[in-house]
């Protein structure tokens, strides 16, 4: 009896330690997520607020009334249908090309052996080291003497040159995982290099291939310096770009109210392609290799 009573008492503490140590992981995480959300719901609320609400005070965190019409004001306010169609060209066939060249290479790095294939790849991952900025006037200098600035030529041509280290490298980590007896088992079924690479790899790596494909969406979506640099007709601009006017001019006070209801609608799109896509982005970046 006595050793059953401790066993049971042992038990108890187990289970009330390991709720306790739930319970701290629980309010972490909300106190985290509040941290998060507490940008998100002020950008929402100005939003919603009269431009002399804004800097009320004390201030009013949930707007009454709310101004809905701000954000149909706030499109018309700018070309900015024009812009959206603009972003969605620009975000298209850069992910599209992202996507291609970043698989291929990530394919060589990981399946095929050569002299300085290692070094190559370390070299790659270097780069990821270089801040944006320090390339920035040489880039610029390249397309320049190619002549195209002021096109969206520098913004999608690029990605064809495989210019994302981090999705190579995540992909080439998922390619490794792959068992080699799969490209045995193709070849002898008689296929060749491309039908290997199309119809057997590519379908295990499609956790992977829509987390790189998220990224690239929101690193094309929400790119502005890349439209501020190299954008100069007003009739190309995107849509964080043509944002870019409601901050006013010397003697002019900015329009927080249209930016923020503006900033609401182009952050939406990542959030619900994130939201819809979660499992199979988690799942992507976990590195997991092939399922049974």
């Amino acid at each position: 009896m006595s050793n059953s009573t401790t066993s049971q008492s042992s038990s108890t503490q187990a289970g009330g330690s390991k709720g306790l140590k739930r319970l701290l992981i629980y309010i972490v995480i909300t106190l985290l997520a509040v941290v998060i959300l507490v940008p998100f719901f002020w950008m929402i609320s100005t939003a919603l607020q009269a431009d002399g609400d804004i800097f009320a005070w004390p201030p009013q965190f949930i707007p009454d009334p709310p101004q809905w019409n701000n954000f149909a004001e706030a499109w018309t306010a700018r070309p900015f249908t024009l812009y959206l169609t603009n972003t969605v060209f620009i975000v298209v066939l850069g992910l599209t090309a992202e996507l291609v060249s970043s698989t291929v290479v990530a394919y060589g790095f990981a399946r095929f052996r050569f002299p300085g294939s290692t070094f190559i790849f370390l070299v790659l991952l270097a780069t990821m080291m270089l801040p944006f900025h320090v390339t920035l006037i040489p880039t610029f200098l390249i397309w320049q003497q190619l002549g195209l600035v002021g096109e969206f030529d520098p913004m999608v041509l690029r990605a064809w040159t495989a210019w994302g280290p981090f999705y190579i490298f995540l992909l080439r980590q998922f390619f490794m995982t792959l068992p080699r007896e799969l490209d045995d088992a193709a070849e002898m079924d008689g296929a060749n290099f491309f039908q290997t690479f199309y119809y057997v790899m590519l379908p295990q790596i499609k956790p992977a291939l829509l987390a790189v494909g998220i990224f690239a969406f929101r690193g094309y979506w929400n790119d502005f310096l890349g439209p501020l640099v190299y954008l100069t007709d007003s009739k190309l601009y995107t849509m964080n770009l043509g944002m870019y006017f409601f901050m006013g001019g010397i003697n002019e006070a900015p329009q927080w109210n249209y930016l923020m209801a503006m900033s609401t609608l182009v952050a939406l799109p990542v959030i619900i392609l994130f939201f819809a896509a979660q499992r199979y982005f988690i799942e992507g970046i976990t590195f997991t290799g092939i399922k049974d």
